[in-house]
């Protein structure tokens, strides 16, 4: 006899699937040519998200800082030294002249340029289950049939979300780093956060931008 999967579970499992293929990916990233690796005594990390994404940005700093200071470079977030309004101001010069006297040396920011939701059709299917053995008693063969019966299509939602992060060098405000990134569908915040921490972090180590 072949094993029984109820249309429920399959959706269930279906659903787990779609979570575990959520991920985020670097679609370009850039360092100047001929640059060397530096090591810089503070790197704090400034994620720049607004509206209703605001709650991702103290999450997203530190995965950030979390992860970097696993590979022995000393971060630390903006959101958790200044606050909430750290750069709400115009005053540039101040700003600068502040990170300084705190010891900073580059400034790494996460911009969530945009982000997206597509909505598509899941159309309905037909689950097939052997009946025959079942078949001279009601109640197994009810629980067959209603295995095999149709399900409604639906519909469903994707979100993706675009960003950028560049790494700038306090002492002459020189770019060393660019990565525009994409991360699809995330299960949650708190994932996507830590799922781009890491990426970022290999990419920079990778790179010899941070050592």
């Amino acid at each position: 006899m072949k094993n029984r999967m109820t249309p429920g579970l399959v959706l269930i499992l279906s659903g787990l699937l779609a979570l575990s293929c959520s991920s985020s990916r670097i679609t370009n990233s850039w360092t100047p040519a001929g640059k060397q690796s530096q090591k810089f005594s503070k790197v704090m990390v400034a994620a720049l998200i607004g509206g209703p994404e605001r709650d991702l940005r103290q999450k997203m700093e530190e995965h950030i800082t979390g992860d970097l200071h696993s590979s022995g470079i000393n971060a630390v977030s903006a959101y958790a030294v200044y606050g909430p309004k750290a750069f709400d101001g115009d005053n540039e010069k101040a700003l600068l002249e502040q990170l300084k006297k705190d010891g900073v040396e580059a400034v790494l920011t996460v911009v969530l340029l945009d982000k997206e939701k597509e909505r598509y059709y899941v159309p309905g299917r037909i689950y097939y289950t052997p009946y025959m053995i079942y078949y001279n008693r009601f109640w197994g063969y009810y629980r067959t049939i209603y295995d095999r019966v149709y399900t409604p299509g639906y519909y469903a939602e994707d979100t993706k979300y675009f960003w950028e992060t560049n790494l700038y060098d306090l002492s002459d405000m020189s770019l060393l780093y660019s990565a525009q990134t994409q991360s699809f569908d995330p299960a949650s915040a708190e994932s996507l956060a830590h799922e781009y921490g890491k990426l970022i972090s290999k990419d920079l180590l990778g790179k010899k931008v941070l050592q």
